[in-house]
């Protein structure tokens, strides 16, 4: 079994760099400390405190090698191997790429954010109200007309618009700033997850997974 150790080790390499490659791919959790800070800059002291709760880690992709296996490791054949297989996994992924954070700061990125943030003021009694809510899919909606006054429904109806327009325009921004707009469905669906858990205001509304309107 021992002299098909190095074909295991090569297998394995690819094995890893594929997974890897994955997650260099859409880097979610970088994603979600992104939206942290985003929606940290736009809500304000209205944003609640981040989700403490505990991320599960992955298991090491490496074992122990036993010690029966010490002699195979040791020929000059199996060293070759190795070293070829680490180069590949360098190769695919560079360490740097695979820890990158998302930019988040480029000039339209941050003039998005201004107005995203100055607009939440004037959207915020709609919140408190119930009049306007959260929705699943990364927007805001006018969830009961009924709640705004008469004179008032077509001004919220613009603010909601332009705030749509902003946030589905920052979410193609964020994907272009890092240099993958393809990354934007992938962005968007982060937002969508990230506003609803960090908004803080009792009584405010939003969408669950069915589509249901509910308090947060």
């Amino acid at each position: 079994m021992l002299r098909y150790a190095p074909l295991k080790i090569v297998a394995l390499c690819m094995a890893l760099s594929a997974c890897v490659t994955i997650n260099v791919y859409f880097p979610a959790a970088a994603a979600e400390k992104a939206a942290d800070r985003v929606i940290d800059d736009i809500f304000g002291p209205d944003a609640s405190p981040r989700d403490t709760r505990s991320r599960v880690e992955e298991p090491s992709a490496r074992s122990e090698p036993e010690r029966s296996a010490a002699a195979v490791f040791a020929e000059p054949a199996t060293r070759v191997l190795l070293a070829a297989a680490s180069g590949v996994l360098d190769l695919l992924v560079p360490p740097a790429q695979a820890q990158a954070d998302l930019r988040i700061s480029t000039p339209a990125v941050t003039q998005l954010r201004q107005s995203l943030r100055a607009r939440h003021q004037q959207l915020k009694p709609y919140y408190e109200s119930g009049a306007v809510g959260f929705a699943r899919d990364g927007s805001i909606q006018v969830r009961d007309q009924n709640l705004i006054p008469l004179a008032e429904r077509n001004a919220v109806r613009k603010l909601v618009a332009d705030d749509n327009a902003d946030r589905a325009a920052l979410y193609r921004e964020i994907a272009n700033a890092n240099g993958r707009p393809d990354w934007e469905a992938d962005i968007r669906a982060t937002f969508a997850q990230r506003w609803i858990q960090r908004v803080a205001a009792a009584g405010w509304y939003y969408q669950d997974a069915d589509g249901t309107w509910t308090r947060q």
